[in-house]
């Protein structure tokens, strides 16, 4: 017979706590003890080893599912496009939608985009890289990543605050504080839909090579009888998630890295000067900052891991950032963007439910990062920064900078010339980048 409950000596974690940190002395500390410890809502695991077994484990599926529910949401708006999630679905109606909703997520298509997301990395730079300071959030992170998902699906850009304003509260429904803010995440979700359901029409008139026209020819018949292809309502419950998630998780993520770098000054540098390291800076900051600060899953059968009697339903939360800083595994706390031979992070989760988009994210965030290295130097906090808490997804929510204005003469007349616009040469790194010196090393000169 299972034994119900785990060691009831092993450290306790109020998790639904909004003071509750992941990054916490207390985090440590039963790492540094043990494997695993208690928490409000079941098991968090928290060493490299068993992260990377466990999220893999057959005796579990995905456990984001209960979210809701752990907090008395179990009907309505929202609970109806939470369950809706691919990456809540489980066996032959996961892998059904993963393979139709793949091909709109392709390489091809993100590099068919990547030059144009470095021009909008530039170009929101420009806008305050003059002044030597920034809010970076309201700034940068906040406008890249809605005018990126704009981009993606042929939003006209200029409606990015719109983008932001209402991703920004679907987002709240990540944190520990949904019950709270329901209301608000309900109205952002309809806002949404409207987004969704007048690109999909638009695609249905007049198809691209993009995305959404992707998505939209693998849709089923209108009564969605086929089973072929995705169904109306899946159809638009996919771009509402796709709009939302890809927002939150780059605004985030970005704000983590540049708090990252803030406090890394030499890694910055290095950035700045090797352009090549954008995509290893992506994943060092992923290991040890990730705005995913968690993976759940959910106990399927009782089952004995490692020692520990694990009863069915059971809801365990994979600690992201402590697998990824645990010494014995991941090597170590020590952010070094050179690094090599670093086991994979969890930022975009594992095993089959291993994100989607995440070659999207992965490119956007790499392009941004590599232009802001260039052209920022030596940034340094400039004021409080203001966060959410630091469990479920987090981020800042501002983050006030100032930084040495780093823009070589001519940069904006290279700019308007475009891939031809420097010496001749046509490469991306070239026509992205706007450190001069980066340039004049990538030259020869």
């Amino acid at each position: 017979m299972i034994i119900p409950t785990p060691d009831a000596t092993a450290p306790f974690f109020d998790v639904a706590d909004p003071a509750f940190s992941v990054t916490s002395a207390e985090v440590r500390r039963a790492r540094e003890a043990g494997w695993y410890a208690r928490t409000s809502y079941g098991l968090a695991v928290l060493r490299y080893d068993q992260v990377s077994r466990l999220i893999r484990h057959p005796a579990l599926r995905q456990g984001s599912r209960l979210w809701p529910a752990h907090h008395g949401i179990t009907s309505g708006p929202f609970a109806d496009w939470w369950a809706s999630w691919v990456l809540n679905l489980e066996g032959e109606a996961h892998h059904r939608m993963r393979r139709l909703l793949s091909p709109a997520f392709s390489r091809r298509i993100v590099e068919t985009l990547r030059p144009r997301f470095g021009d909008l990395a530039g170009e929101l730079a420009d806008s305050f890289a003059g002044t030597g300071r920034c809010e970076f959030m309201a700034d940068f992170a906040e406008p890249y990543a809605a005018r990126v998902i704009a981009i993606m699906l042929g939003i006209a850009e200029e409606e990015w605050p719109t983008i932001a304003a209402e991703s920004a509260t679907v987002g709240l429904a990540m944190g520990v504080r949904i019950r709270e803010h329901l209301p608000r995440i309900e109205a952002a979700l309809a806002a949404l839909y409207d987004y969704a359901d007048a690109v999909i029409a638009a695609r249905q008139r007049d198809p691209r090579d993009d995305l959404v026209t992707s998505l939209v020819k693998s849709q089923a018949d209108e009564d969605g009888l086929t089973g072929a292809g995705l169904t109306g309502a899946e159809l638009r419950d996919a771009l509402v998630l796709l709009i939302f998630g890809g927002f939150d998780t780059t605004r985030n993520q970005l704000g983590l890295a540049m708090q990252v770098f803030l406090e890394h000054a030499g890694q910055w540098r290095l950035l700045g000067e090797r352009p090549e390291l954008g995509a290893a800076a992506v994943e060092e900051v992923m290991r040890i900052r990730p705005t995913t600060t968690w993976v759940t899953r959910e106990a399927l059968a009782d089952f004995t891991f490692d020692g520990l009697d694990i009863r069915a339903g059971t809801t365990v939360h994979l600690f992201c950032e402590s697998a990824g800083t645990d010494t014995a595994q991941a090597g170590g706390k020590e952010f070094d963007i050179t690094a090599t031979g670093r086991p994979p992070h969890f930022g975009f989760g594992g095993g089959i439910h291993y994100c989607l988009g995440h070659y999207v994210a992965r490119t956007d965030m790499a392009t941004a990062l590599t232009v802001l290295a260039g052209r920022l130097g030596d940034p340094r906090p400039a004021g409080e920064a203001a966060w959410l808490p630091d469990s479920g997804n987090t981020g800042p929510v501002r983050l006030p900078i100032s930084f040495t204005a780093d823009q070589p003469t001519g940069f904006t007349e290279m700019n308007g010339r475009g891939a031809e616009g420097y010496s001749g040469c046509s490469c991306h790194l070239c026509r992205l980048l706007a450190c001069c010196r980066t340039r004049r090393r990538h030259l020869g000169m």
